[in-house]
């Protein structure tokens, strides 16, 4: 049987050419409207059966490559056609050449055994919809590896998006995959290149979904990263070791370093007292483990005290306000000032410094400064769930620096609403060891000494107070240590 090519207002010559593979131009014999529909029939009937044909093939081949085990490849399924050679005849009937068929065989075997076979699980990951299903419809285990959260957060997360209008569903990527693809990205520090085989989308789809779920996630810091409630935490309340002496204290405060991705005109600002390249982040948060505030994107060479202070002589920060006779505490990188109680100087500080022979303070001072370090690690504790959760803030990621600074901002919103929608969460189970402390940076120390004000003096006769309480009780009190 000739294939005959039809006119070209006919559509059907361009089919012809690629069927062909060779752009060959068949002489077209002049006929009757009815005897080229036969044809035409005739000859597309023929095509449908070799295709089937070597599909059934391909899919022998599947079948055989799933029960031995073996690596599919599509050389191996060309090697049906090549084994096949008493079929060869009767194909060259539909005049298609035998490498156009190799192909067409090694793409139905291809997808045949992607898409029909169940392939064993050898850290392979399905791609397009059916990754989605496997995430949402397997074991719970497998969303908190992949989506970062439990499958129940991850659904009333979308639904949240959904209904608030800051997602929409398109024709190829509804909101639950967009905040897929997203949370792949931040919650495995994947590239772009690794989503686009995952998700079966192009990096132009990958790249706009990611920035439309950072700008609603972000949306919601107003709403998430809110100011604790003026009453005595509960942490605090239930423990004999800090009630009633830290009962007014409503949170911490630290400076959180994340690696940055800058021009290199820019490095020496962003380069910090360990010699990496890095942006400083303030946070405070609260004794159950949420985040208050946070103020992304300052060079890491700046010291955490200038930070905190430009935070407050900026109204437009809208840094939380501290109801009078409240505070923060904070470490030795600060100012003990109103507001914000830090530790002695020069007096030892750290838990690690209070084990072994010296394990019980000395006097007031030492005692209230060990209390205070076993409060305050609670601010690290946070960090750490946030970086295991989101391991895109421990490498710098080679984004534009504003985006950094968002994804920042959205890892933490993400935190805080998996901490109110699951208090069993498995990251924040886990990551309940003592963290690892850092030894205190003394720049711009000495001037902050100097600078005696009042409200230094307050937040002064404040600790005394607190220090003195302490240790009268410590010393008639020895079950309490």
């Amino acid at each position: 049987m000739n294939y005959v090519e039809e006119d070209a207002t006919s559509g059907s010559g361009d089919d012809g050419n690629i069927l062909d593979g060779h752009n060959k131009r068949q002489p077209v014999t002049p006929s009757s409207s009815g005897r080229r529909k036969r044809n035409r029939k005739a000859a597309g009937d023929a095509i449908v059966e070799a295709m089937l044909e070597i599909a059934a093939a391909s899919k022998m081949r599947a079948a055989a490559i799933t029960k031995n085990e073996e690596r599919f490849s599509i050389s191996k399924c060309i090697k049906v056609l090549d084994d096949m050679q008493d079929l060869s005849g009767s194909m060259d009937d539909y005049d298609l050449e035998l490498d156009q068929m190799e192909l067409v065989a090694a793409a139905a075997g291809f997808y045949y055994y992607n898409s029909i076979v169940k392939q064993p699980q050898r850290g392979i990951s399905p791609s397009g919809s059916g990754f989605m299903t496997q995430v949402l419809e397997g074991h719970d285990d497998i969303c908190r590896q992949m989506f970062r959260m439990d499958k129940h957060v991850f659904h009333k997360l979308s639904d949240t998006l959904r209904q608030r209008g800051m997602l929409r569903d398109t024709s190829g990527v509804i909101i639950e995959e967009q905040l897929a693809i997203f949370l792949n990205i931040v919650g495995h520090n994947e590239r772009n290149r690794v989503i686009q085989e995952r998700f079966q989308h192009s990096g132009e789809t990958i790249s706009r979904h990611f920035n439309n779920v950072l700008k609603a996630i972000k949306s919601l810091s107003r709403e998430f990263l809110q100011p604790p409630p003026q009453t005595t935490p509960p942490e605090i309340l239930c423990s004999h070791r800090f009630y009633p002496y830290f009962k007014d204290c409503i949170g911490v405060i630290d400076g959180m370093h994340i690696p940055a991705h800058v021009p290199a005109k820019e490095q020496s600002q962003f380069r910090n007292k360990k010699g990496l390249l890095s942006q400083n982040v303030l946070a405070a948060c609260t004794f159950d483990l949420q985040f208050i505030f946070i103020y992304p994107g300052w060079e890491g060479s700046v010291a955490d005290s200038r930070v905190l202070r430009a935070v407050l002589d900026d109204p437009d920060q809208n840094f939380p306000h501290i109801p009078e006779g409240n505070y923060y505490l904070v470490d030795m990188d600060y100012t003990n000032t109103e507001g914000f109680i830090a530790p002695y100087v020069g007096i030892r500080y750290h838990l690690h410094e209070y084990r072994g022979a010296n394990k019980l303070p000395r006097n007031a001072k030492e005692l209230f400064n060990h209390r205070h370090s076993s409060l305050r690690k609670v601010i690290q504790r946070s960090f750490n769930v946030l970086k295991t959760r989101f391991p895109i803030l421990k490498l710098a990621p080679q984004y534009a620096f504003h985006i950094q600074r968002d994804i920042v901002i959205a890892a933490c919103v993400l935190h805080n609403y998996i901490r109110r929608e699951e208090k069993n969460d498995w990251l924040f189970a886990t990551v309940d060891g003592e963290p690892e402390e850092e030894m205190p940076y003394f720049e711009d120390q000495f001037d902050m000494q100097l600078a005696s004000s009042m409200q230094e003096q307050i937040a002064s006769a404040m600790r005394e107070s607190i220090a003195a309480a302490m240790w009268n009780d410590f010393i008639n009190k020895w079950d309490q240590w």
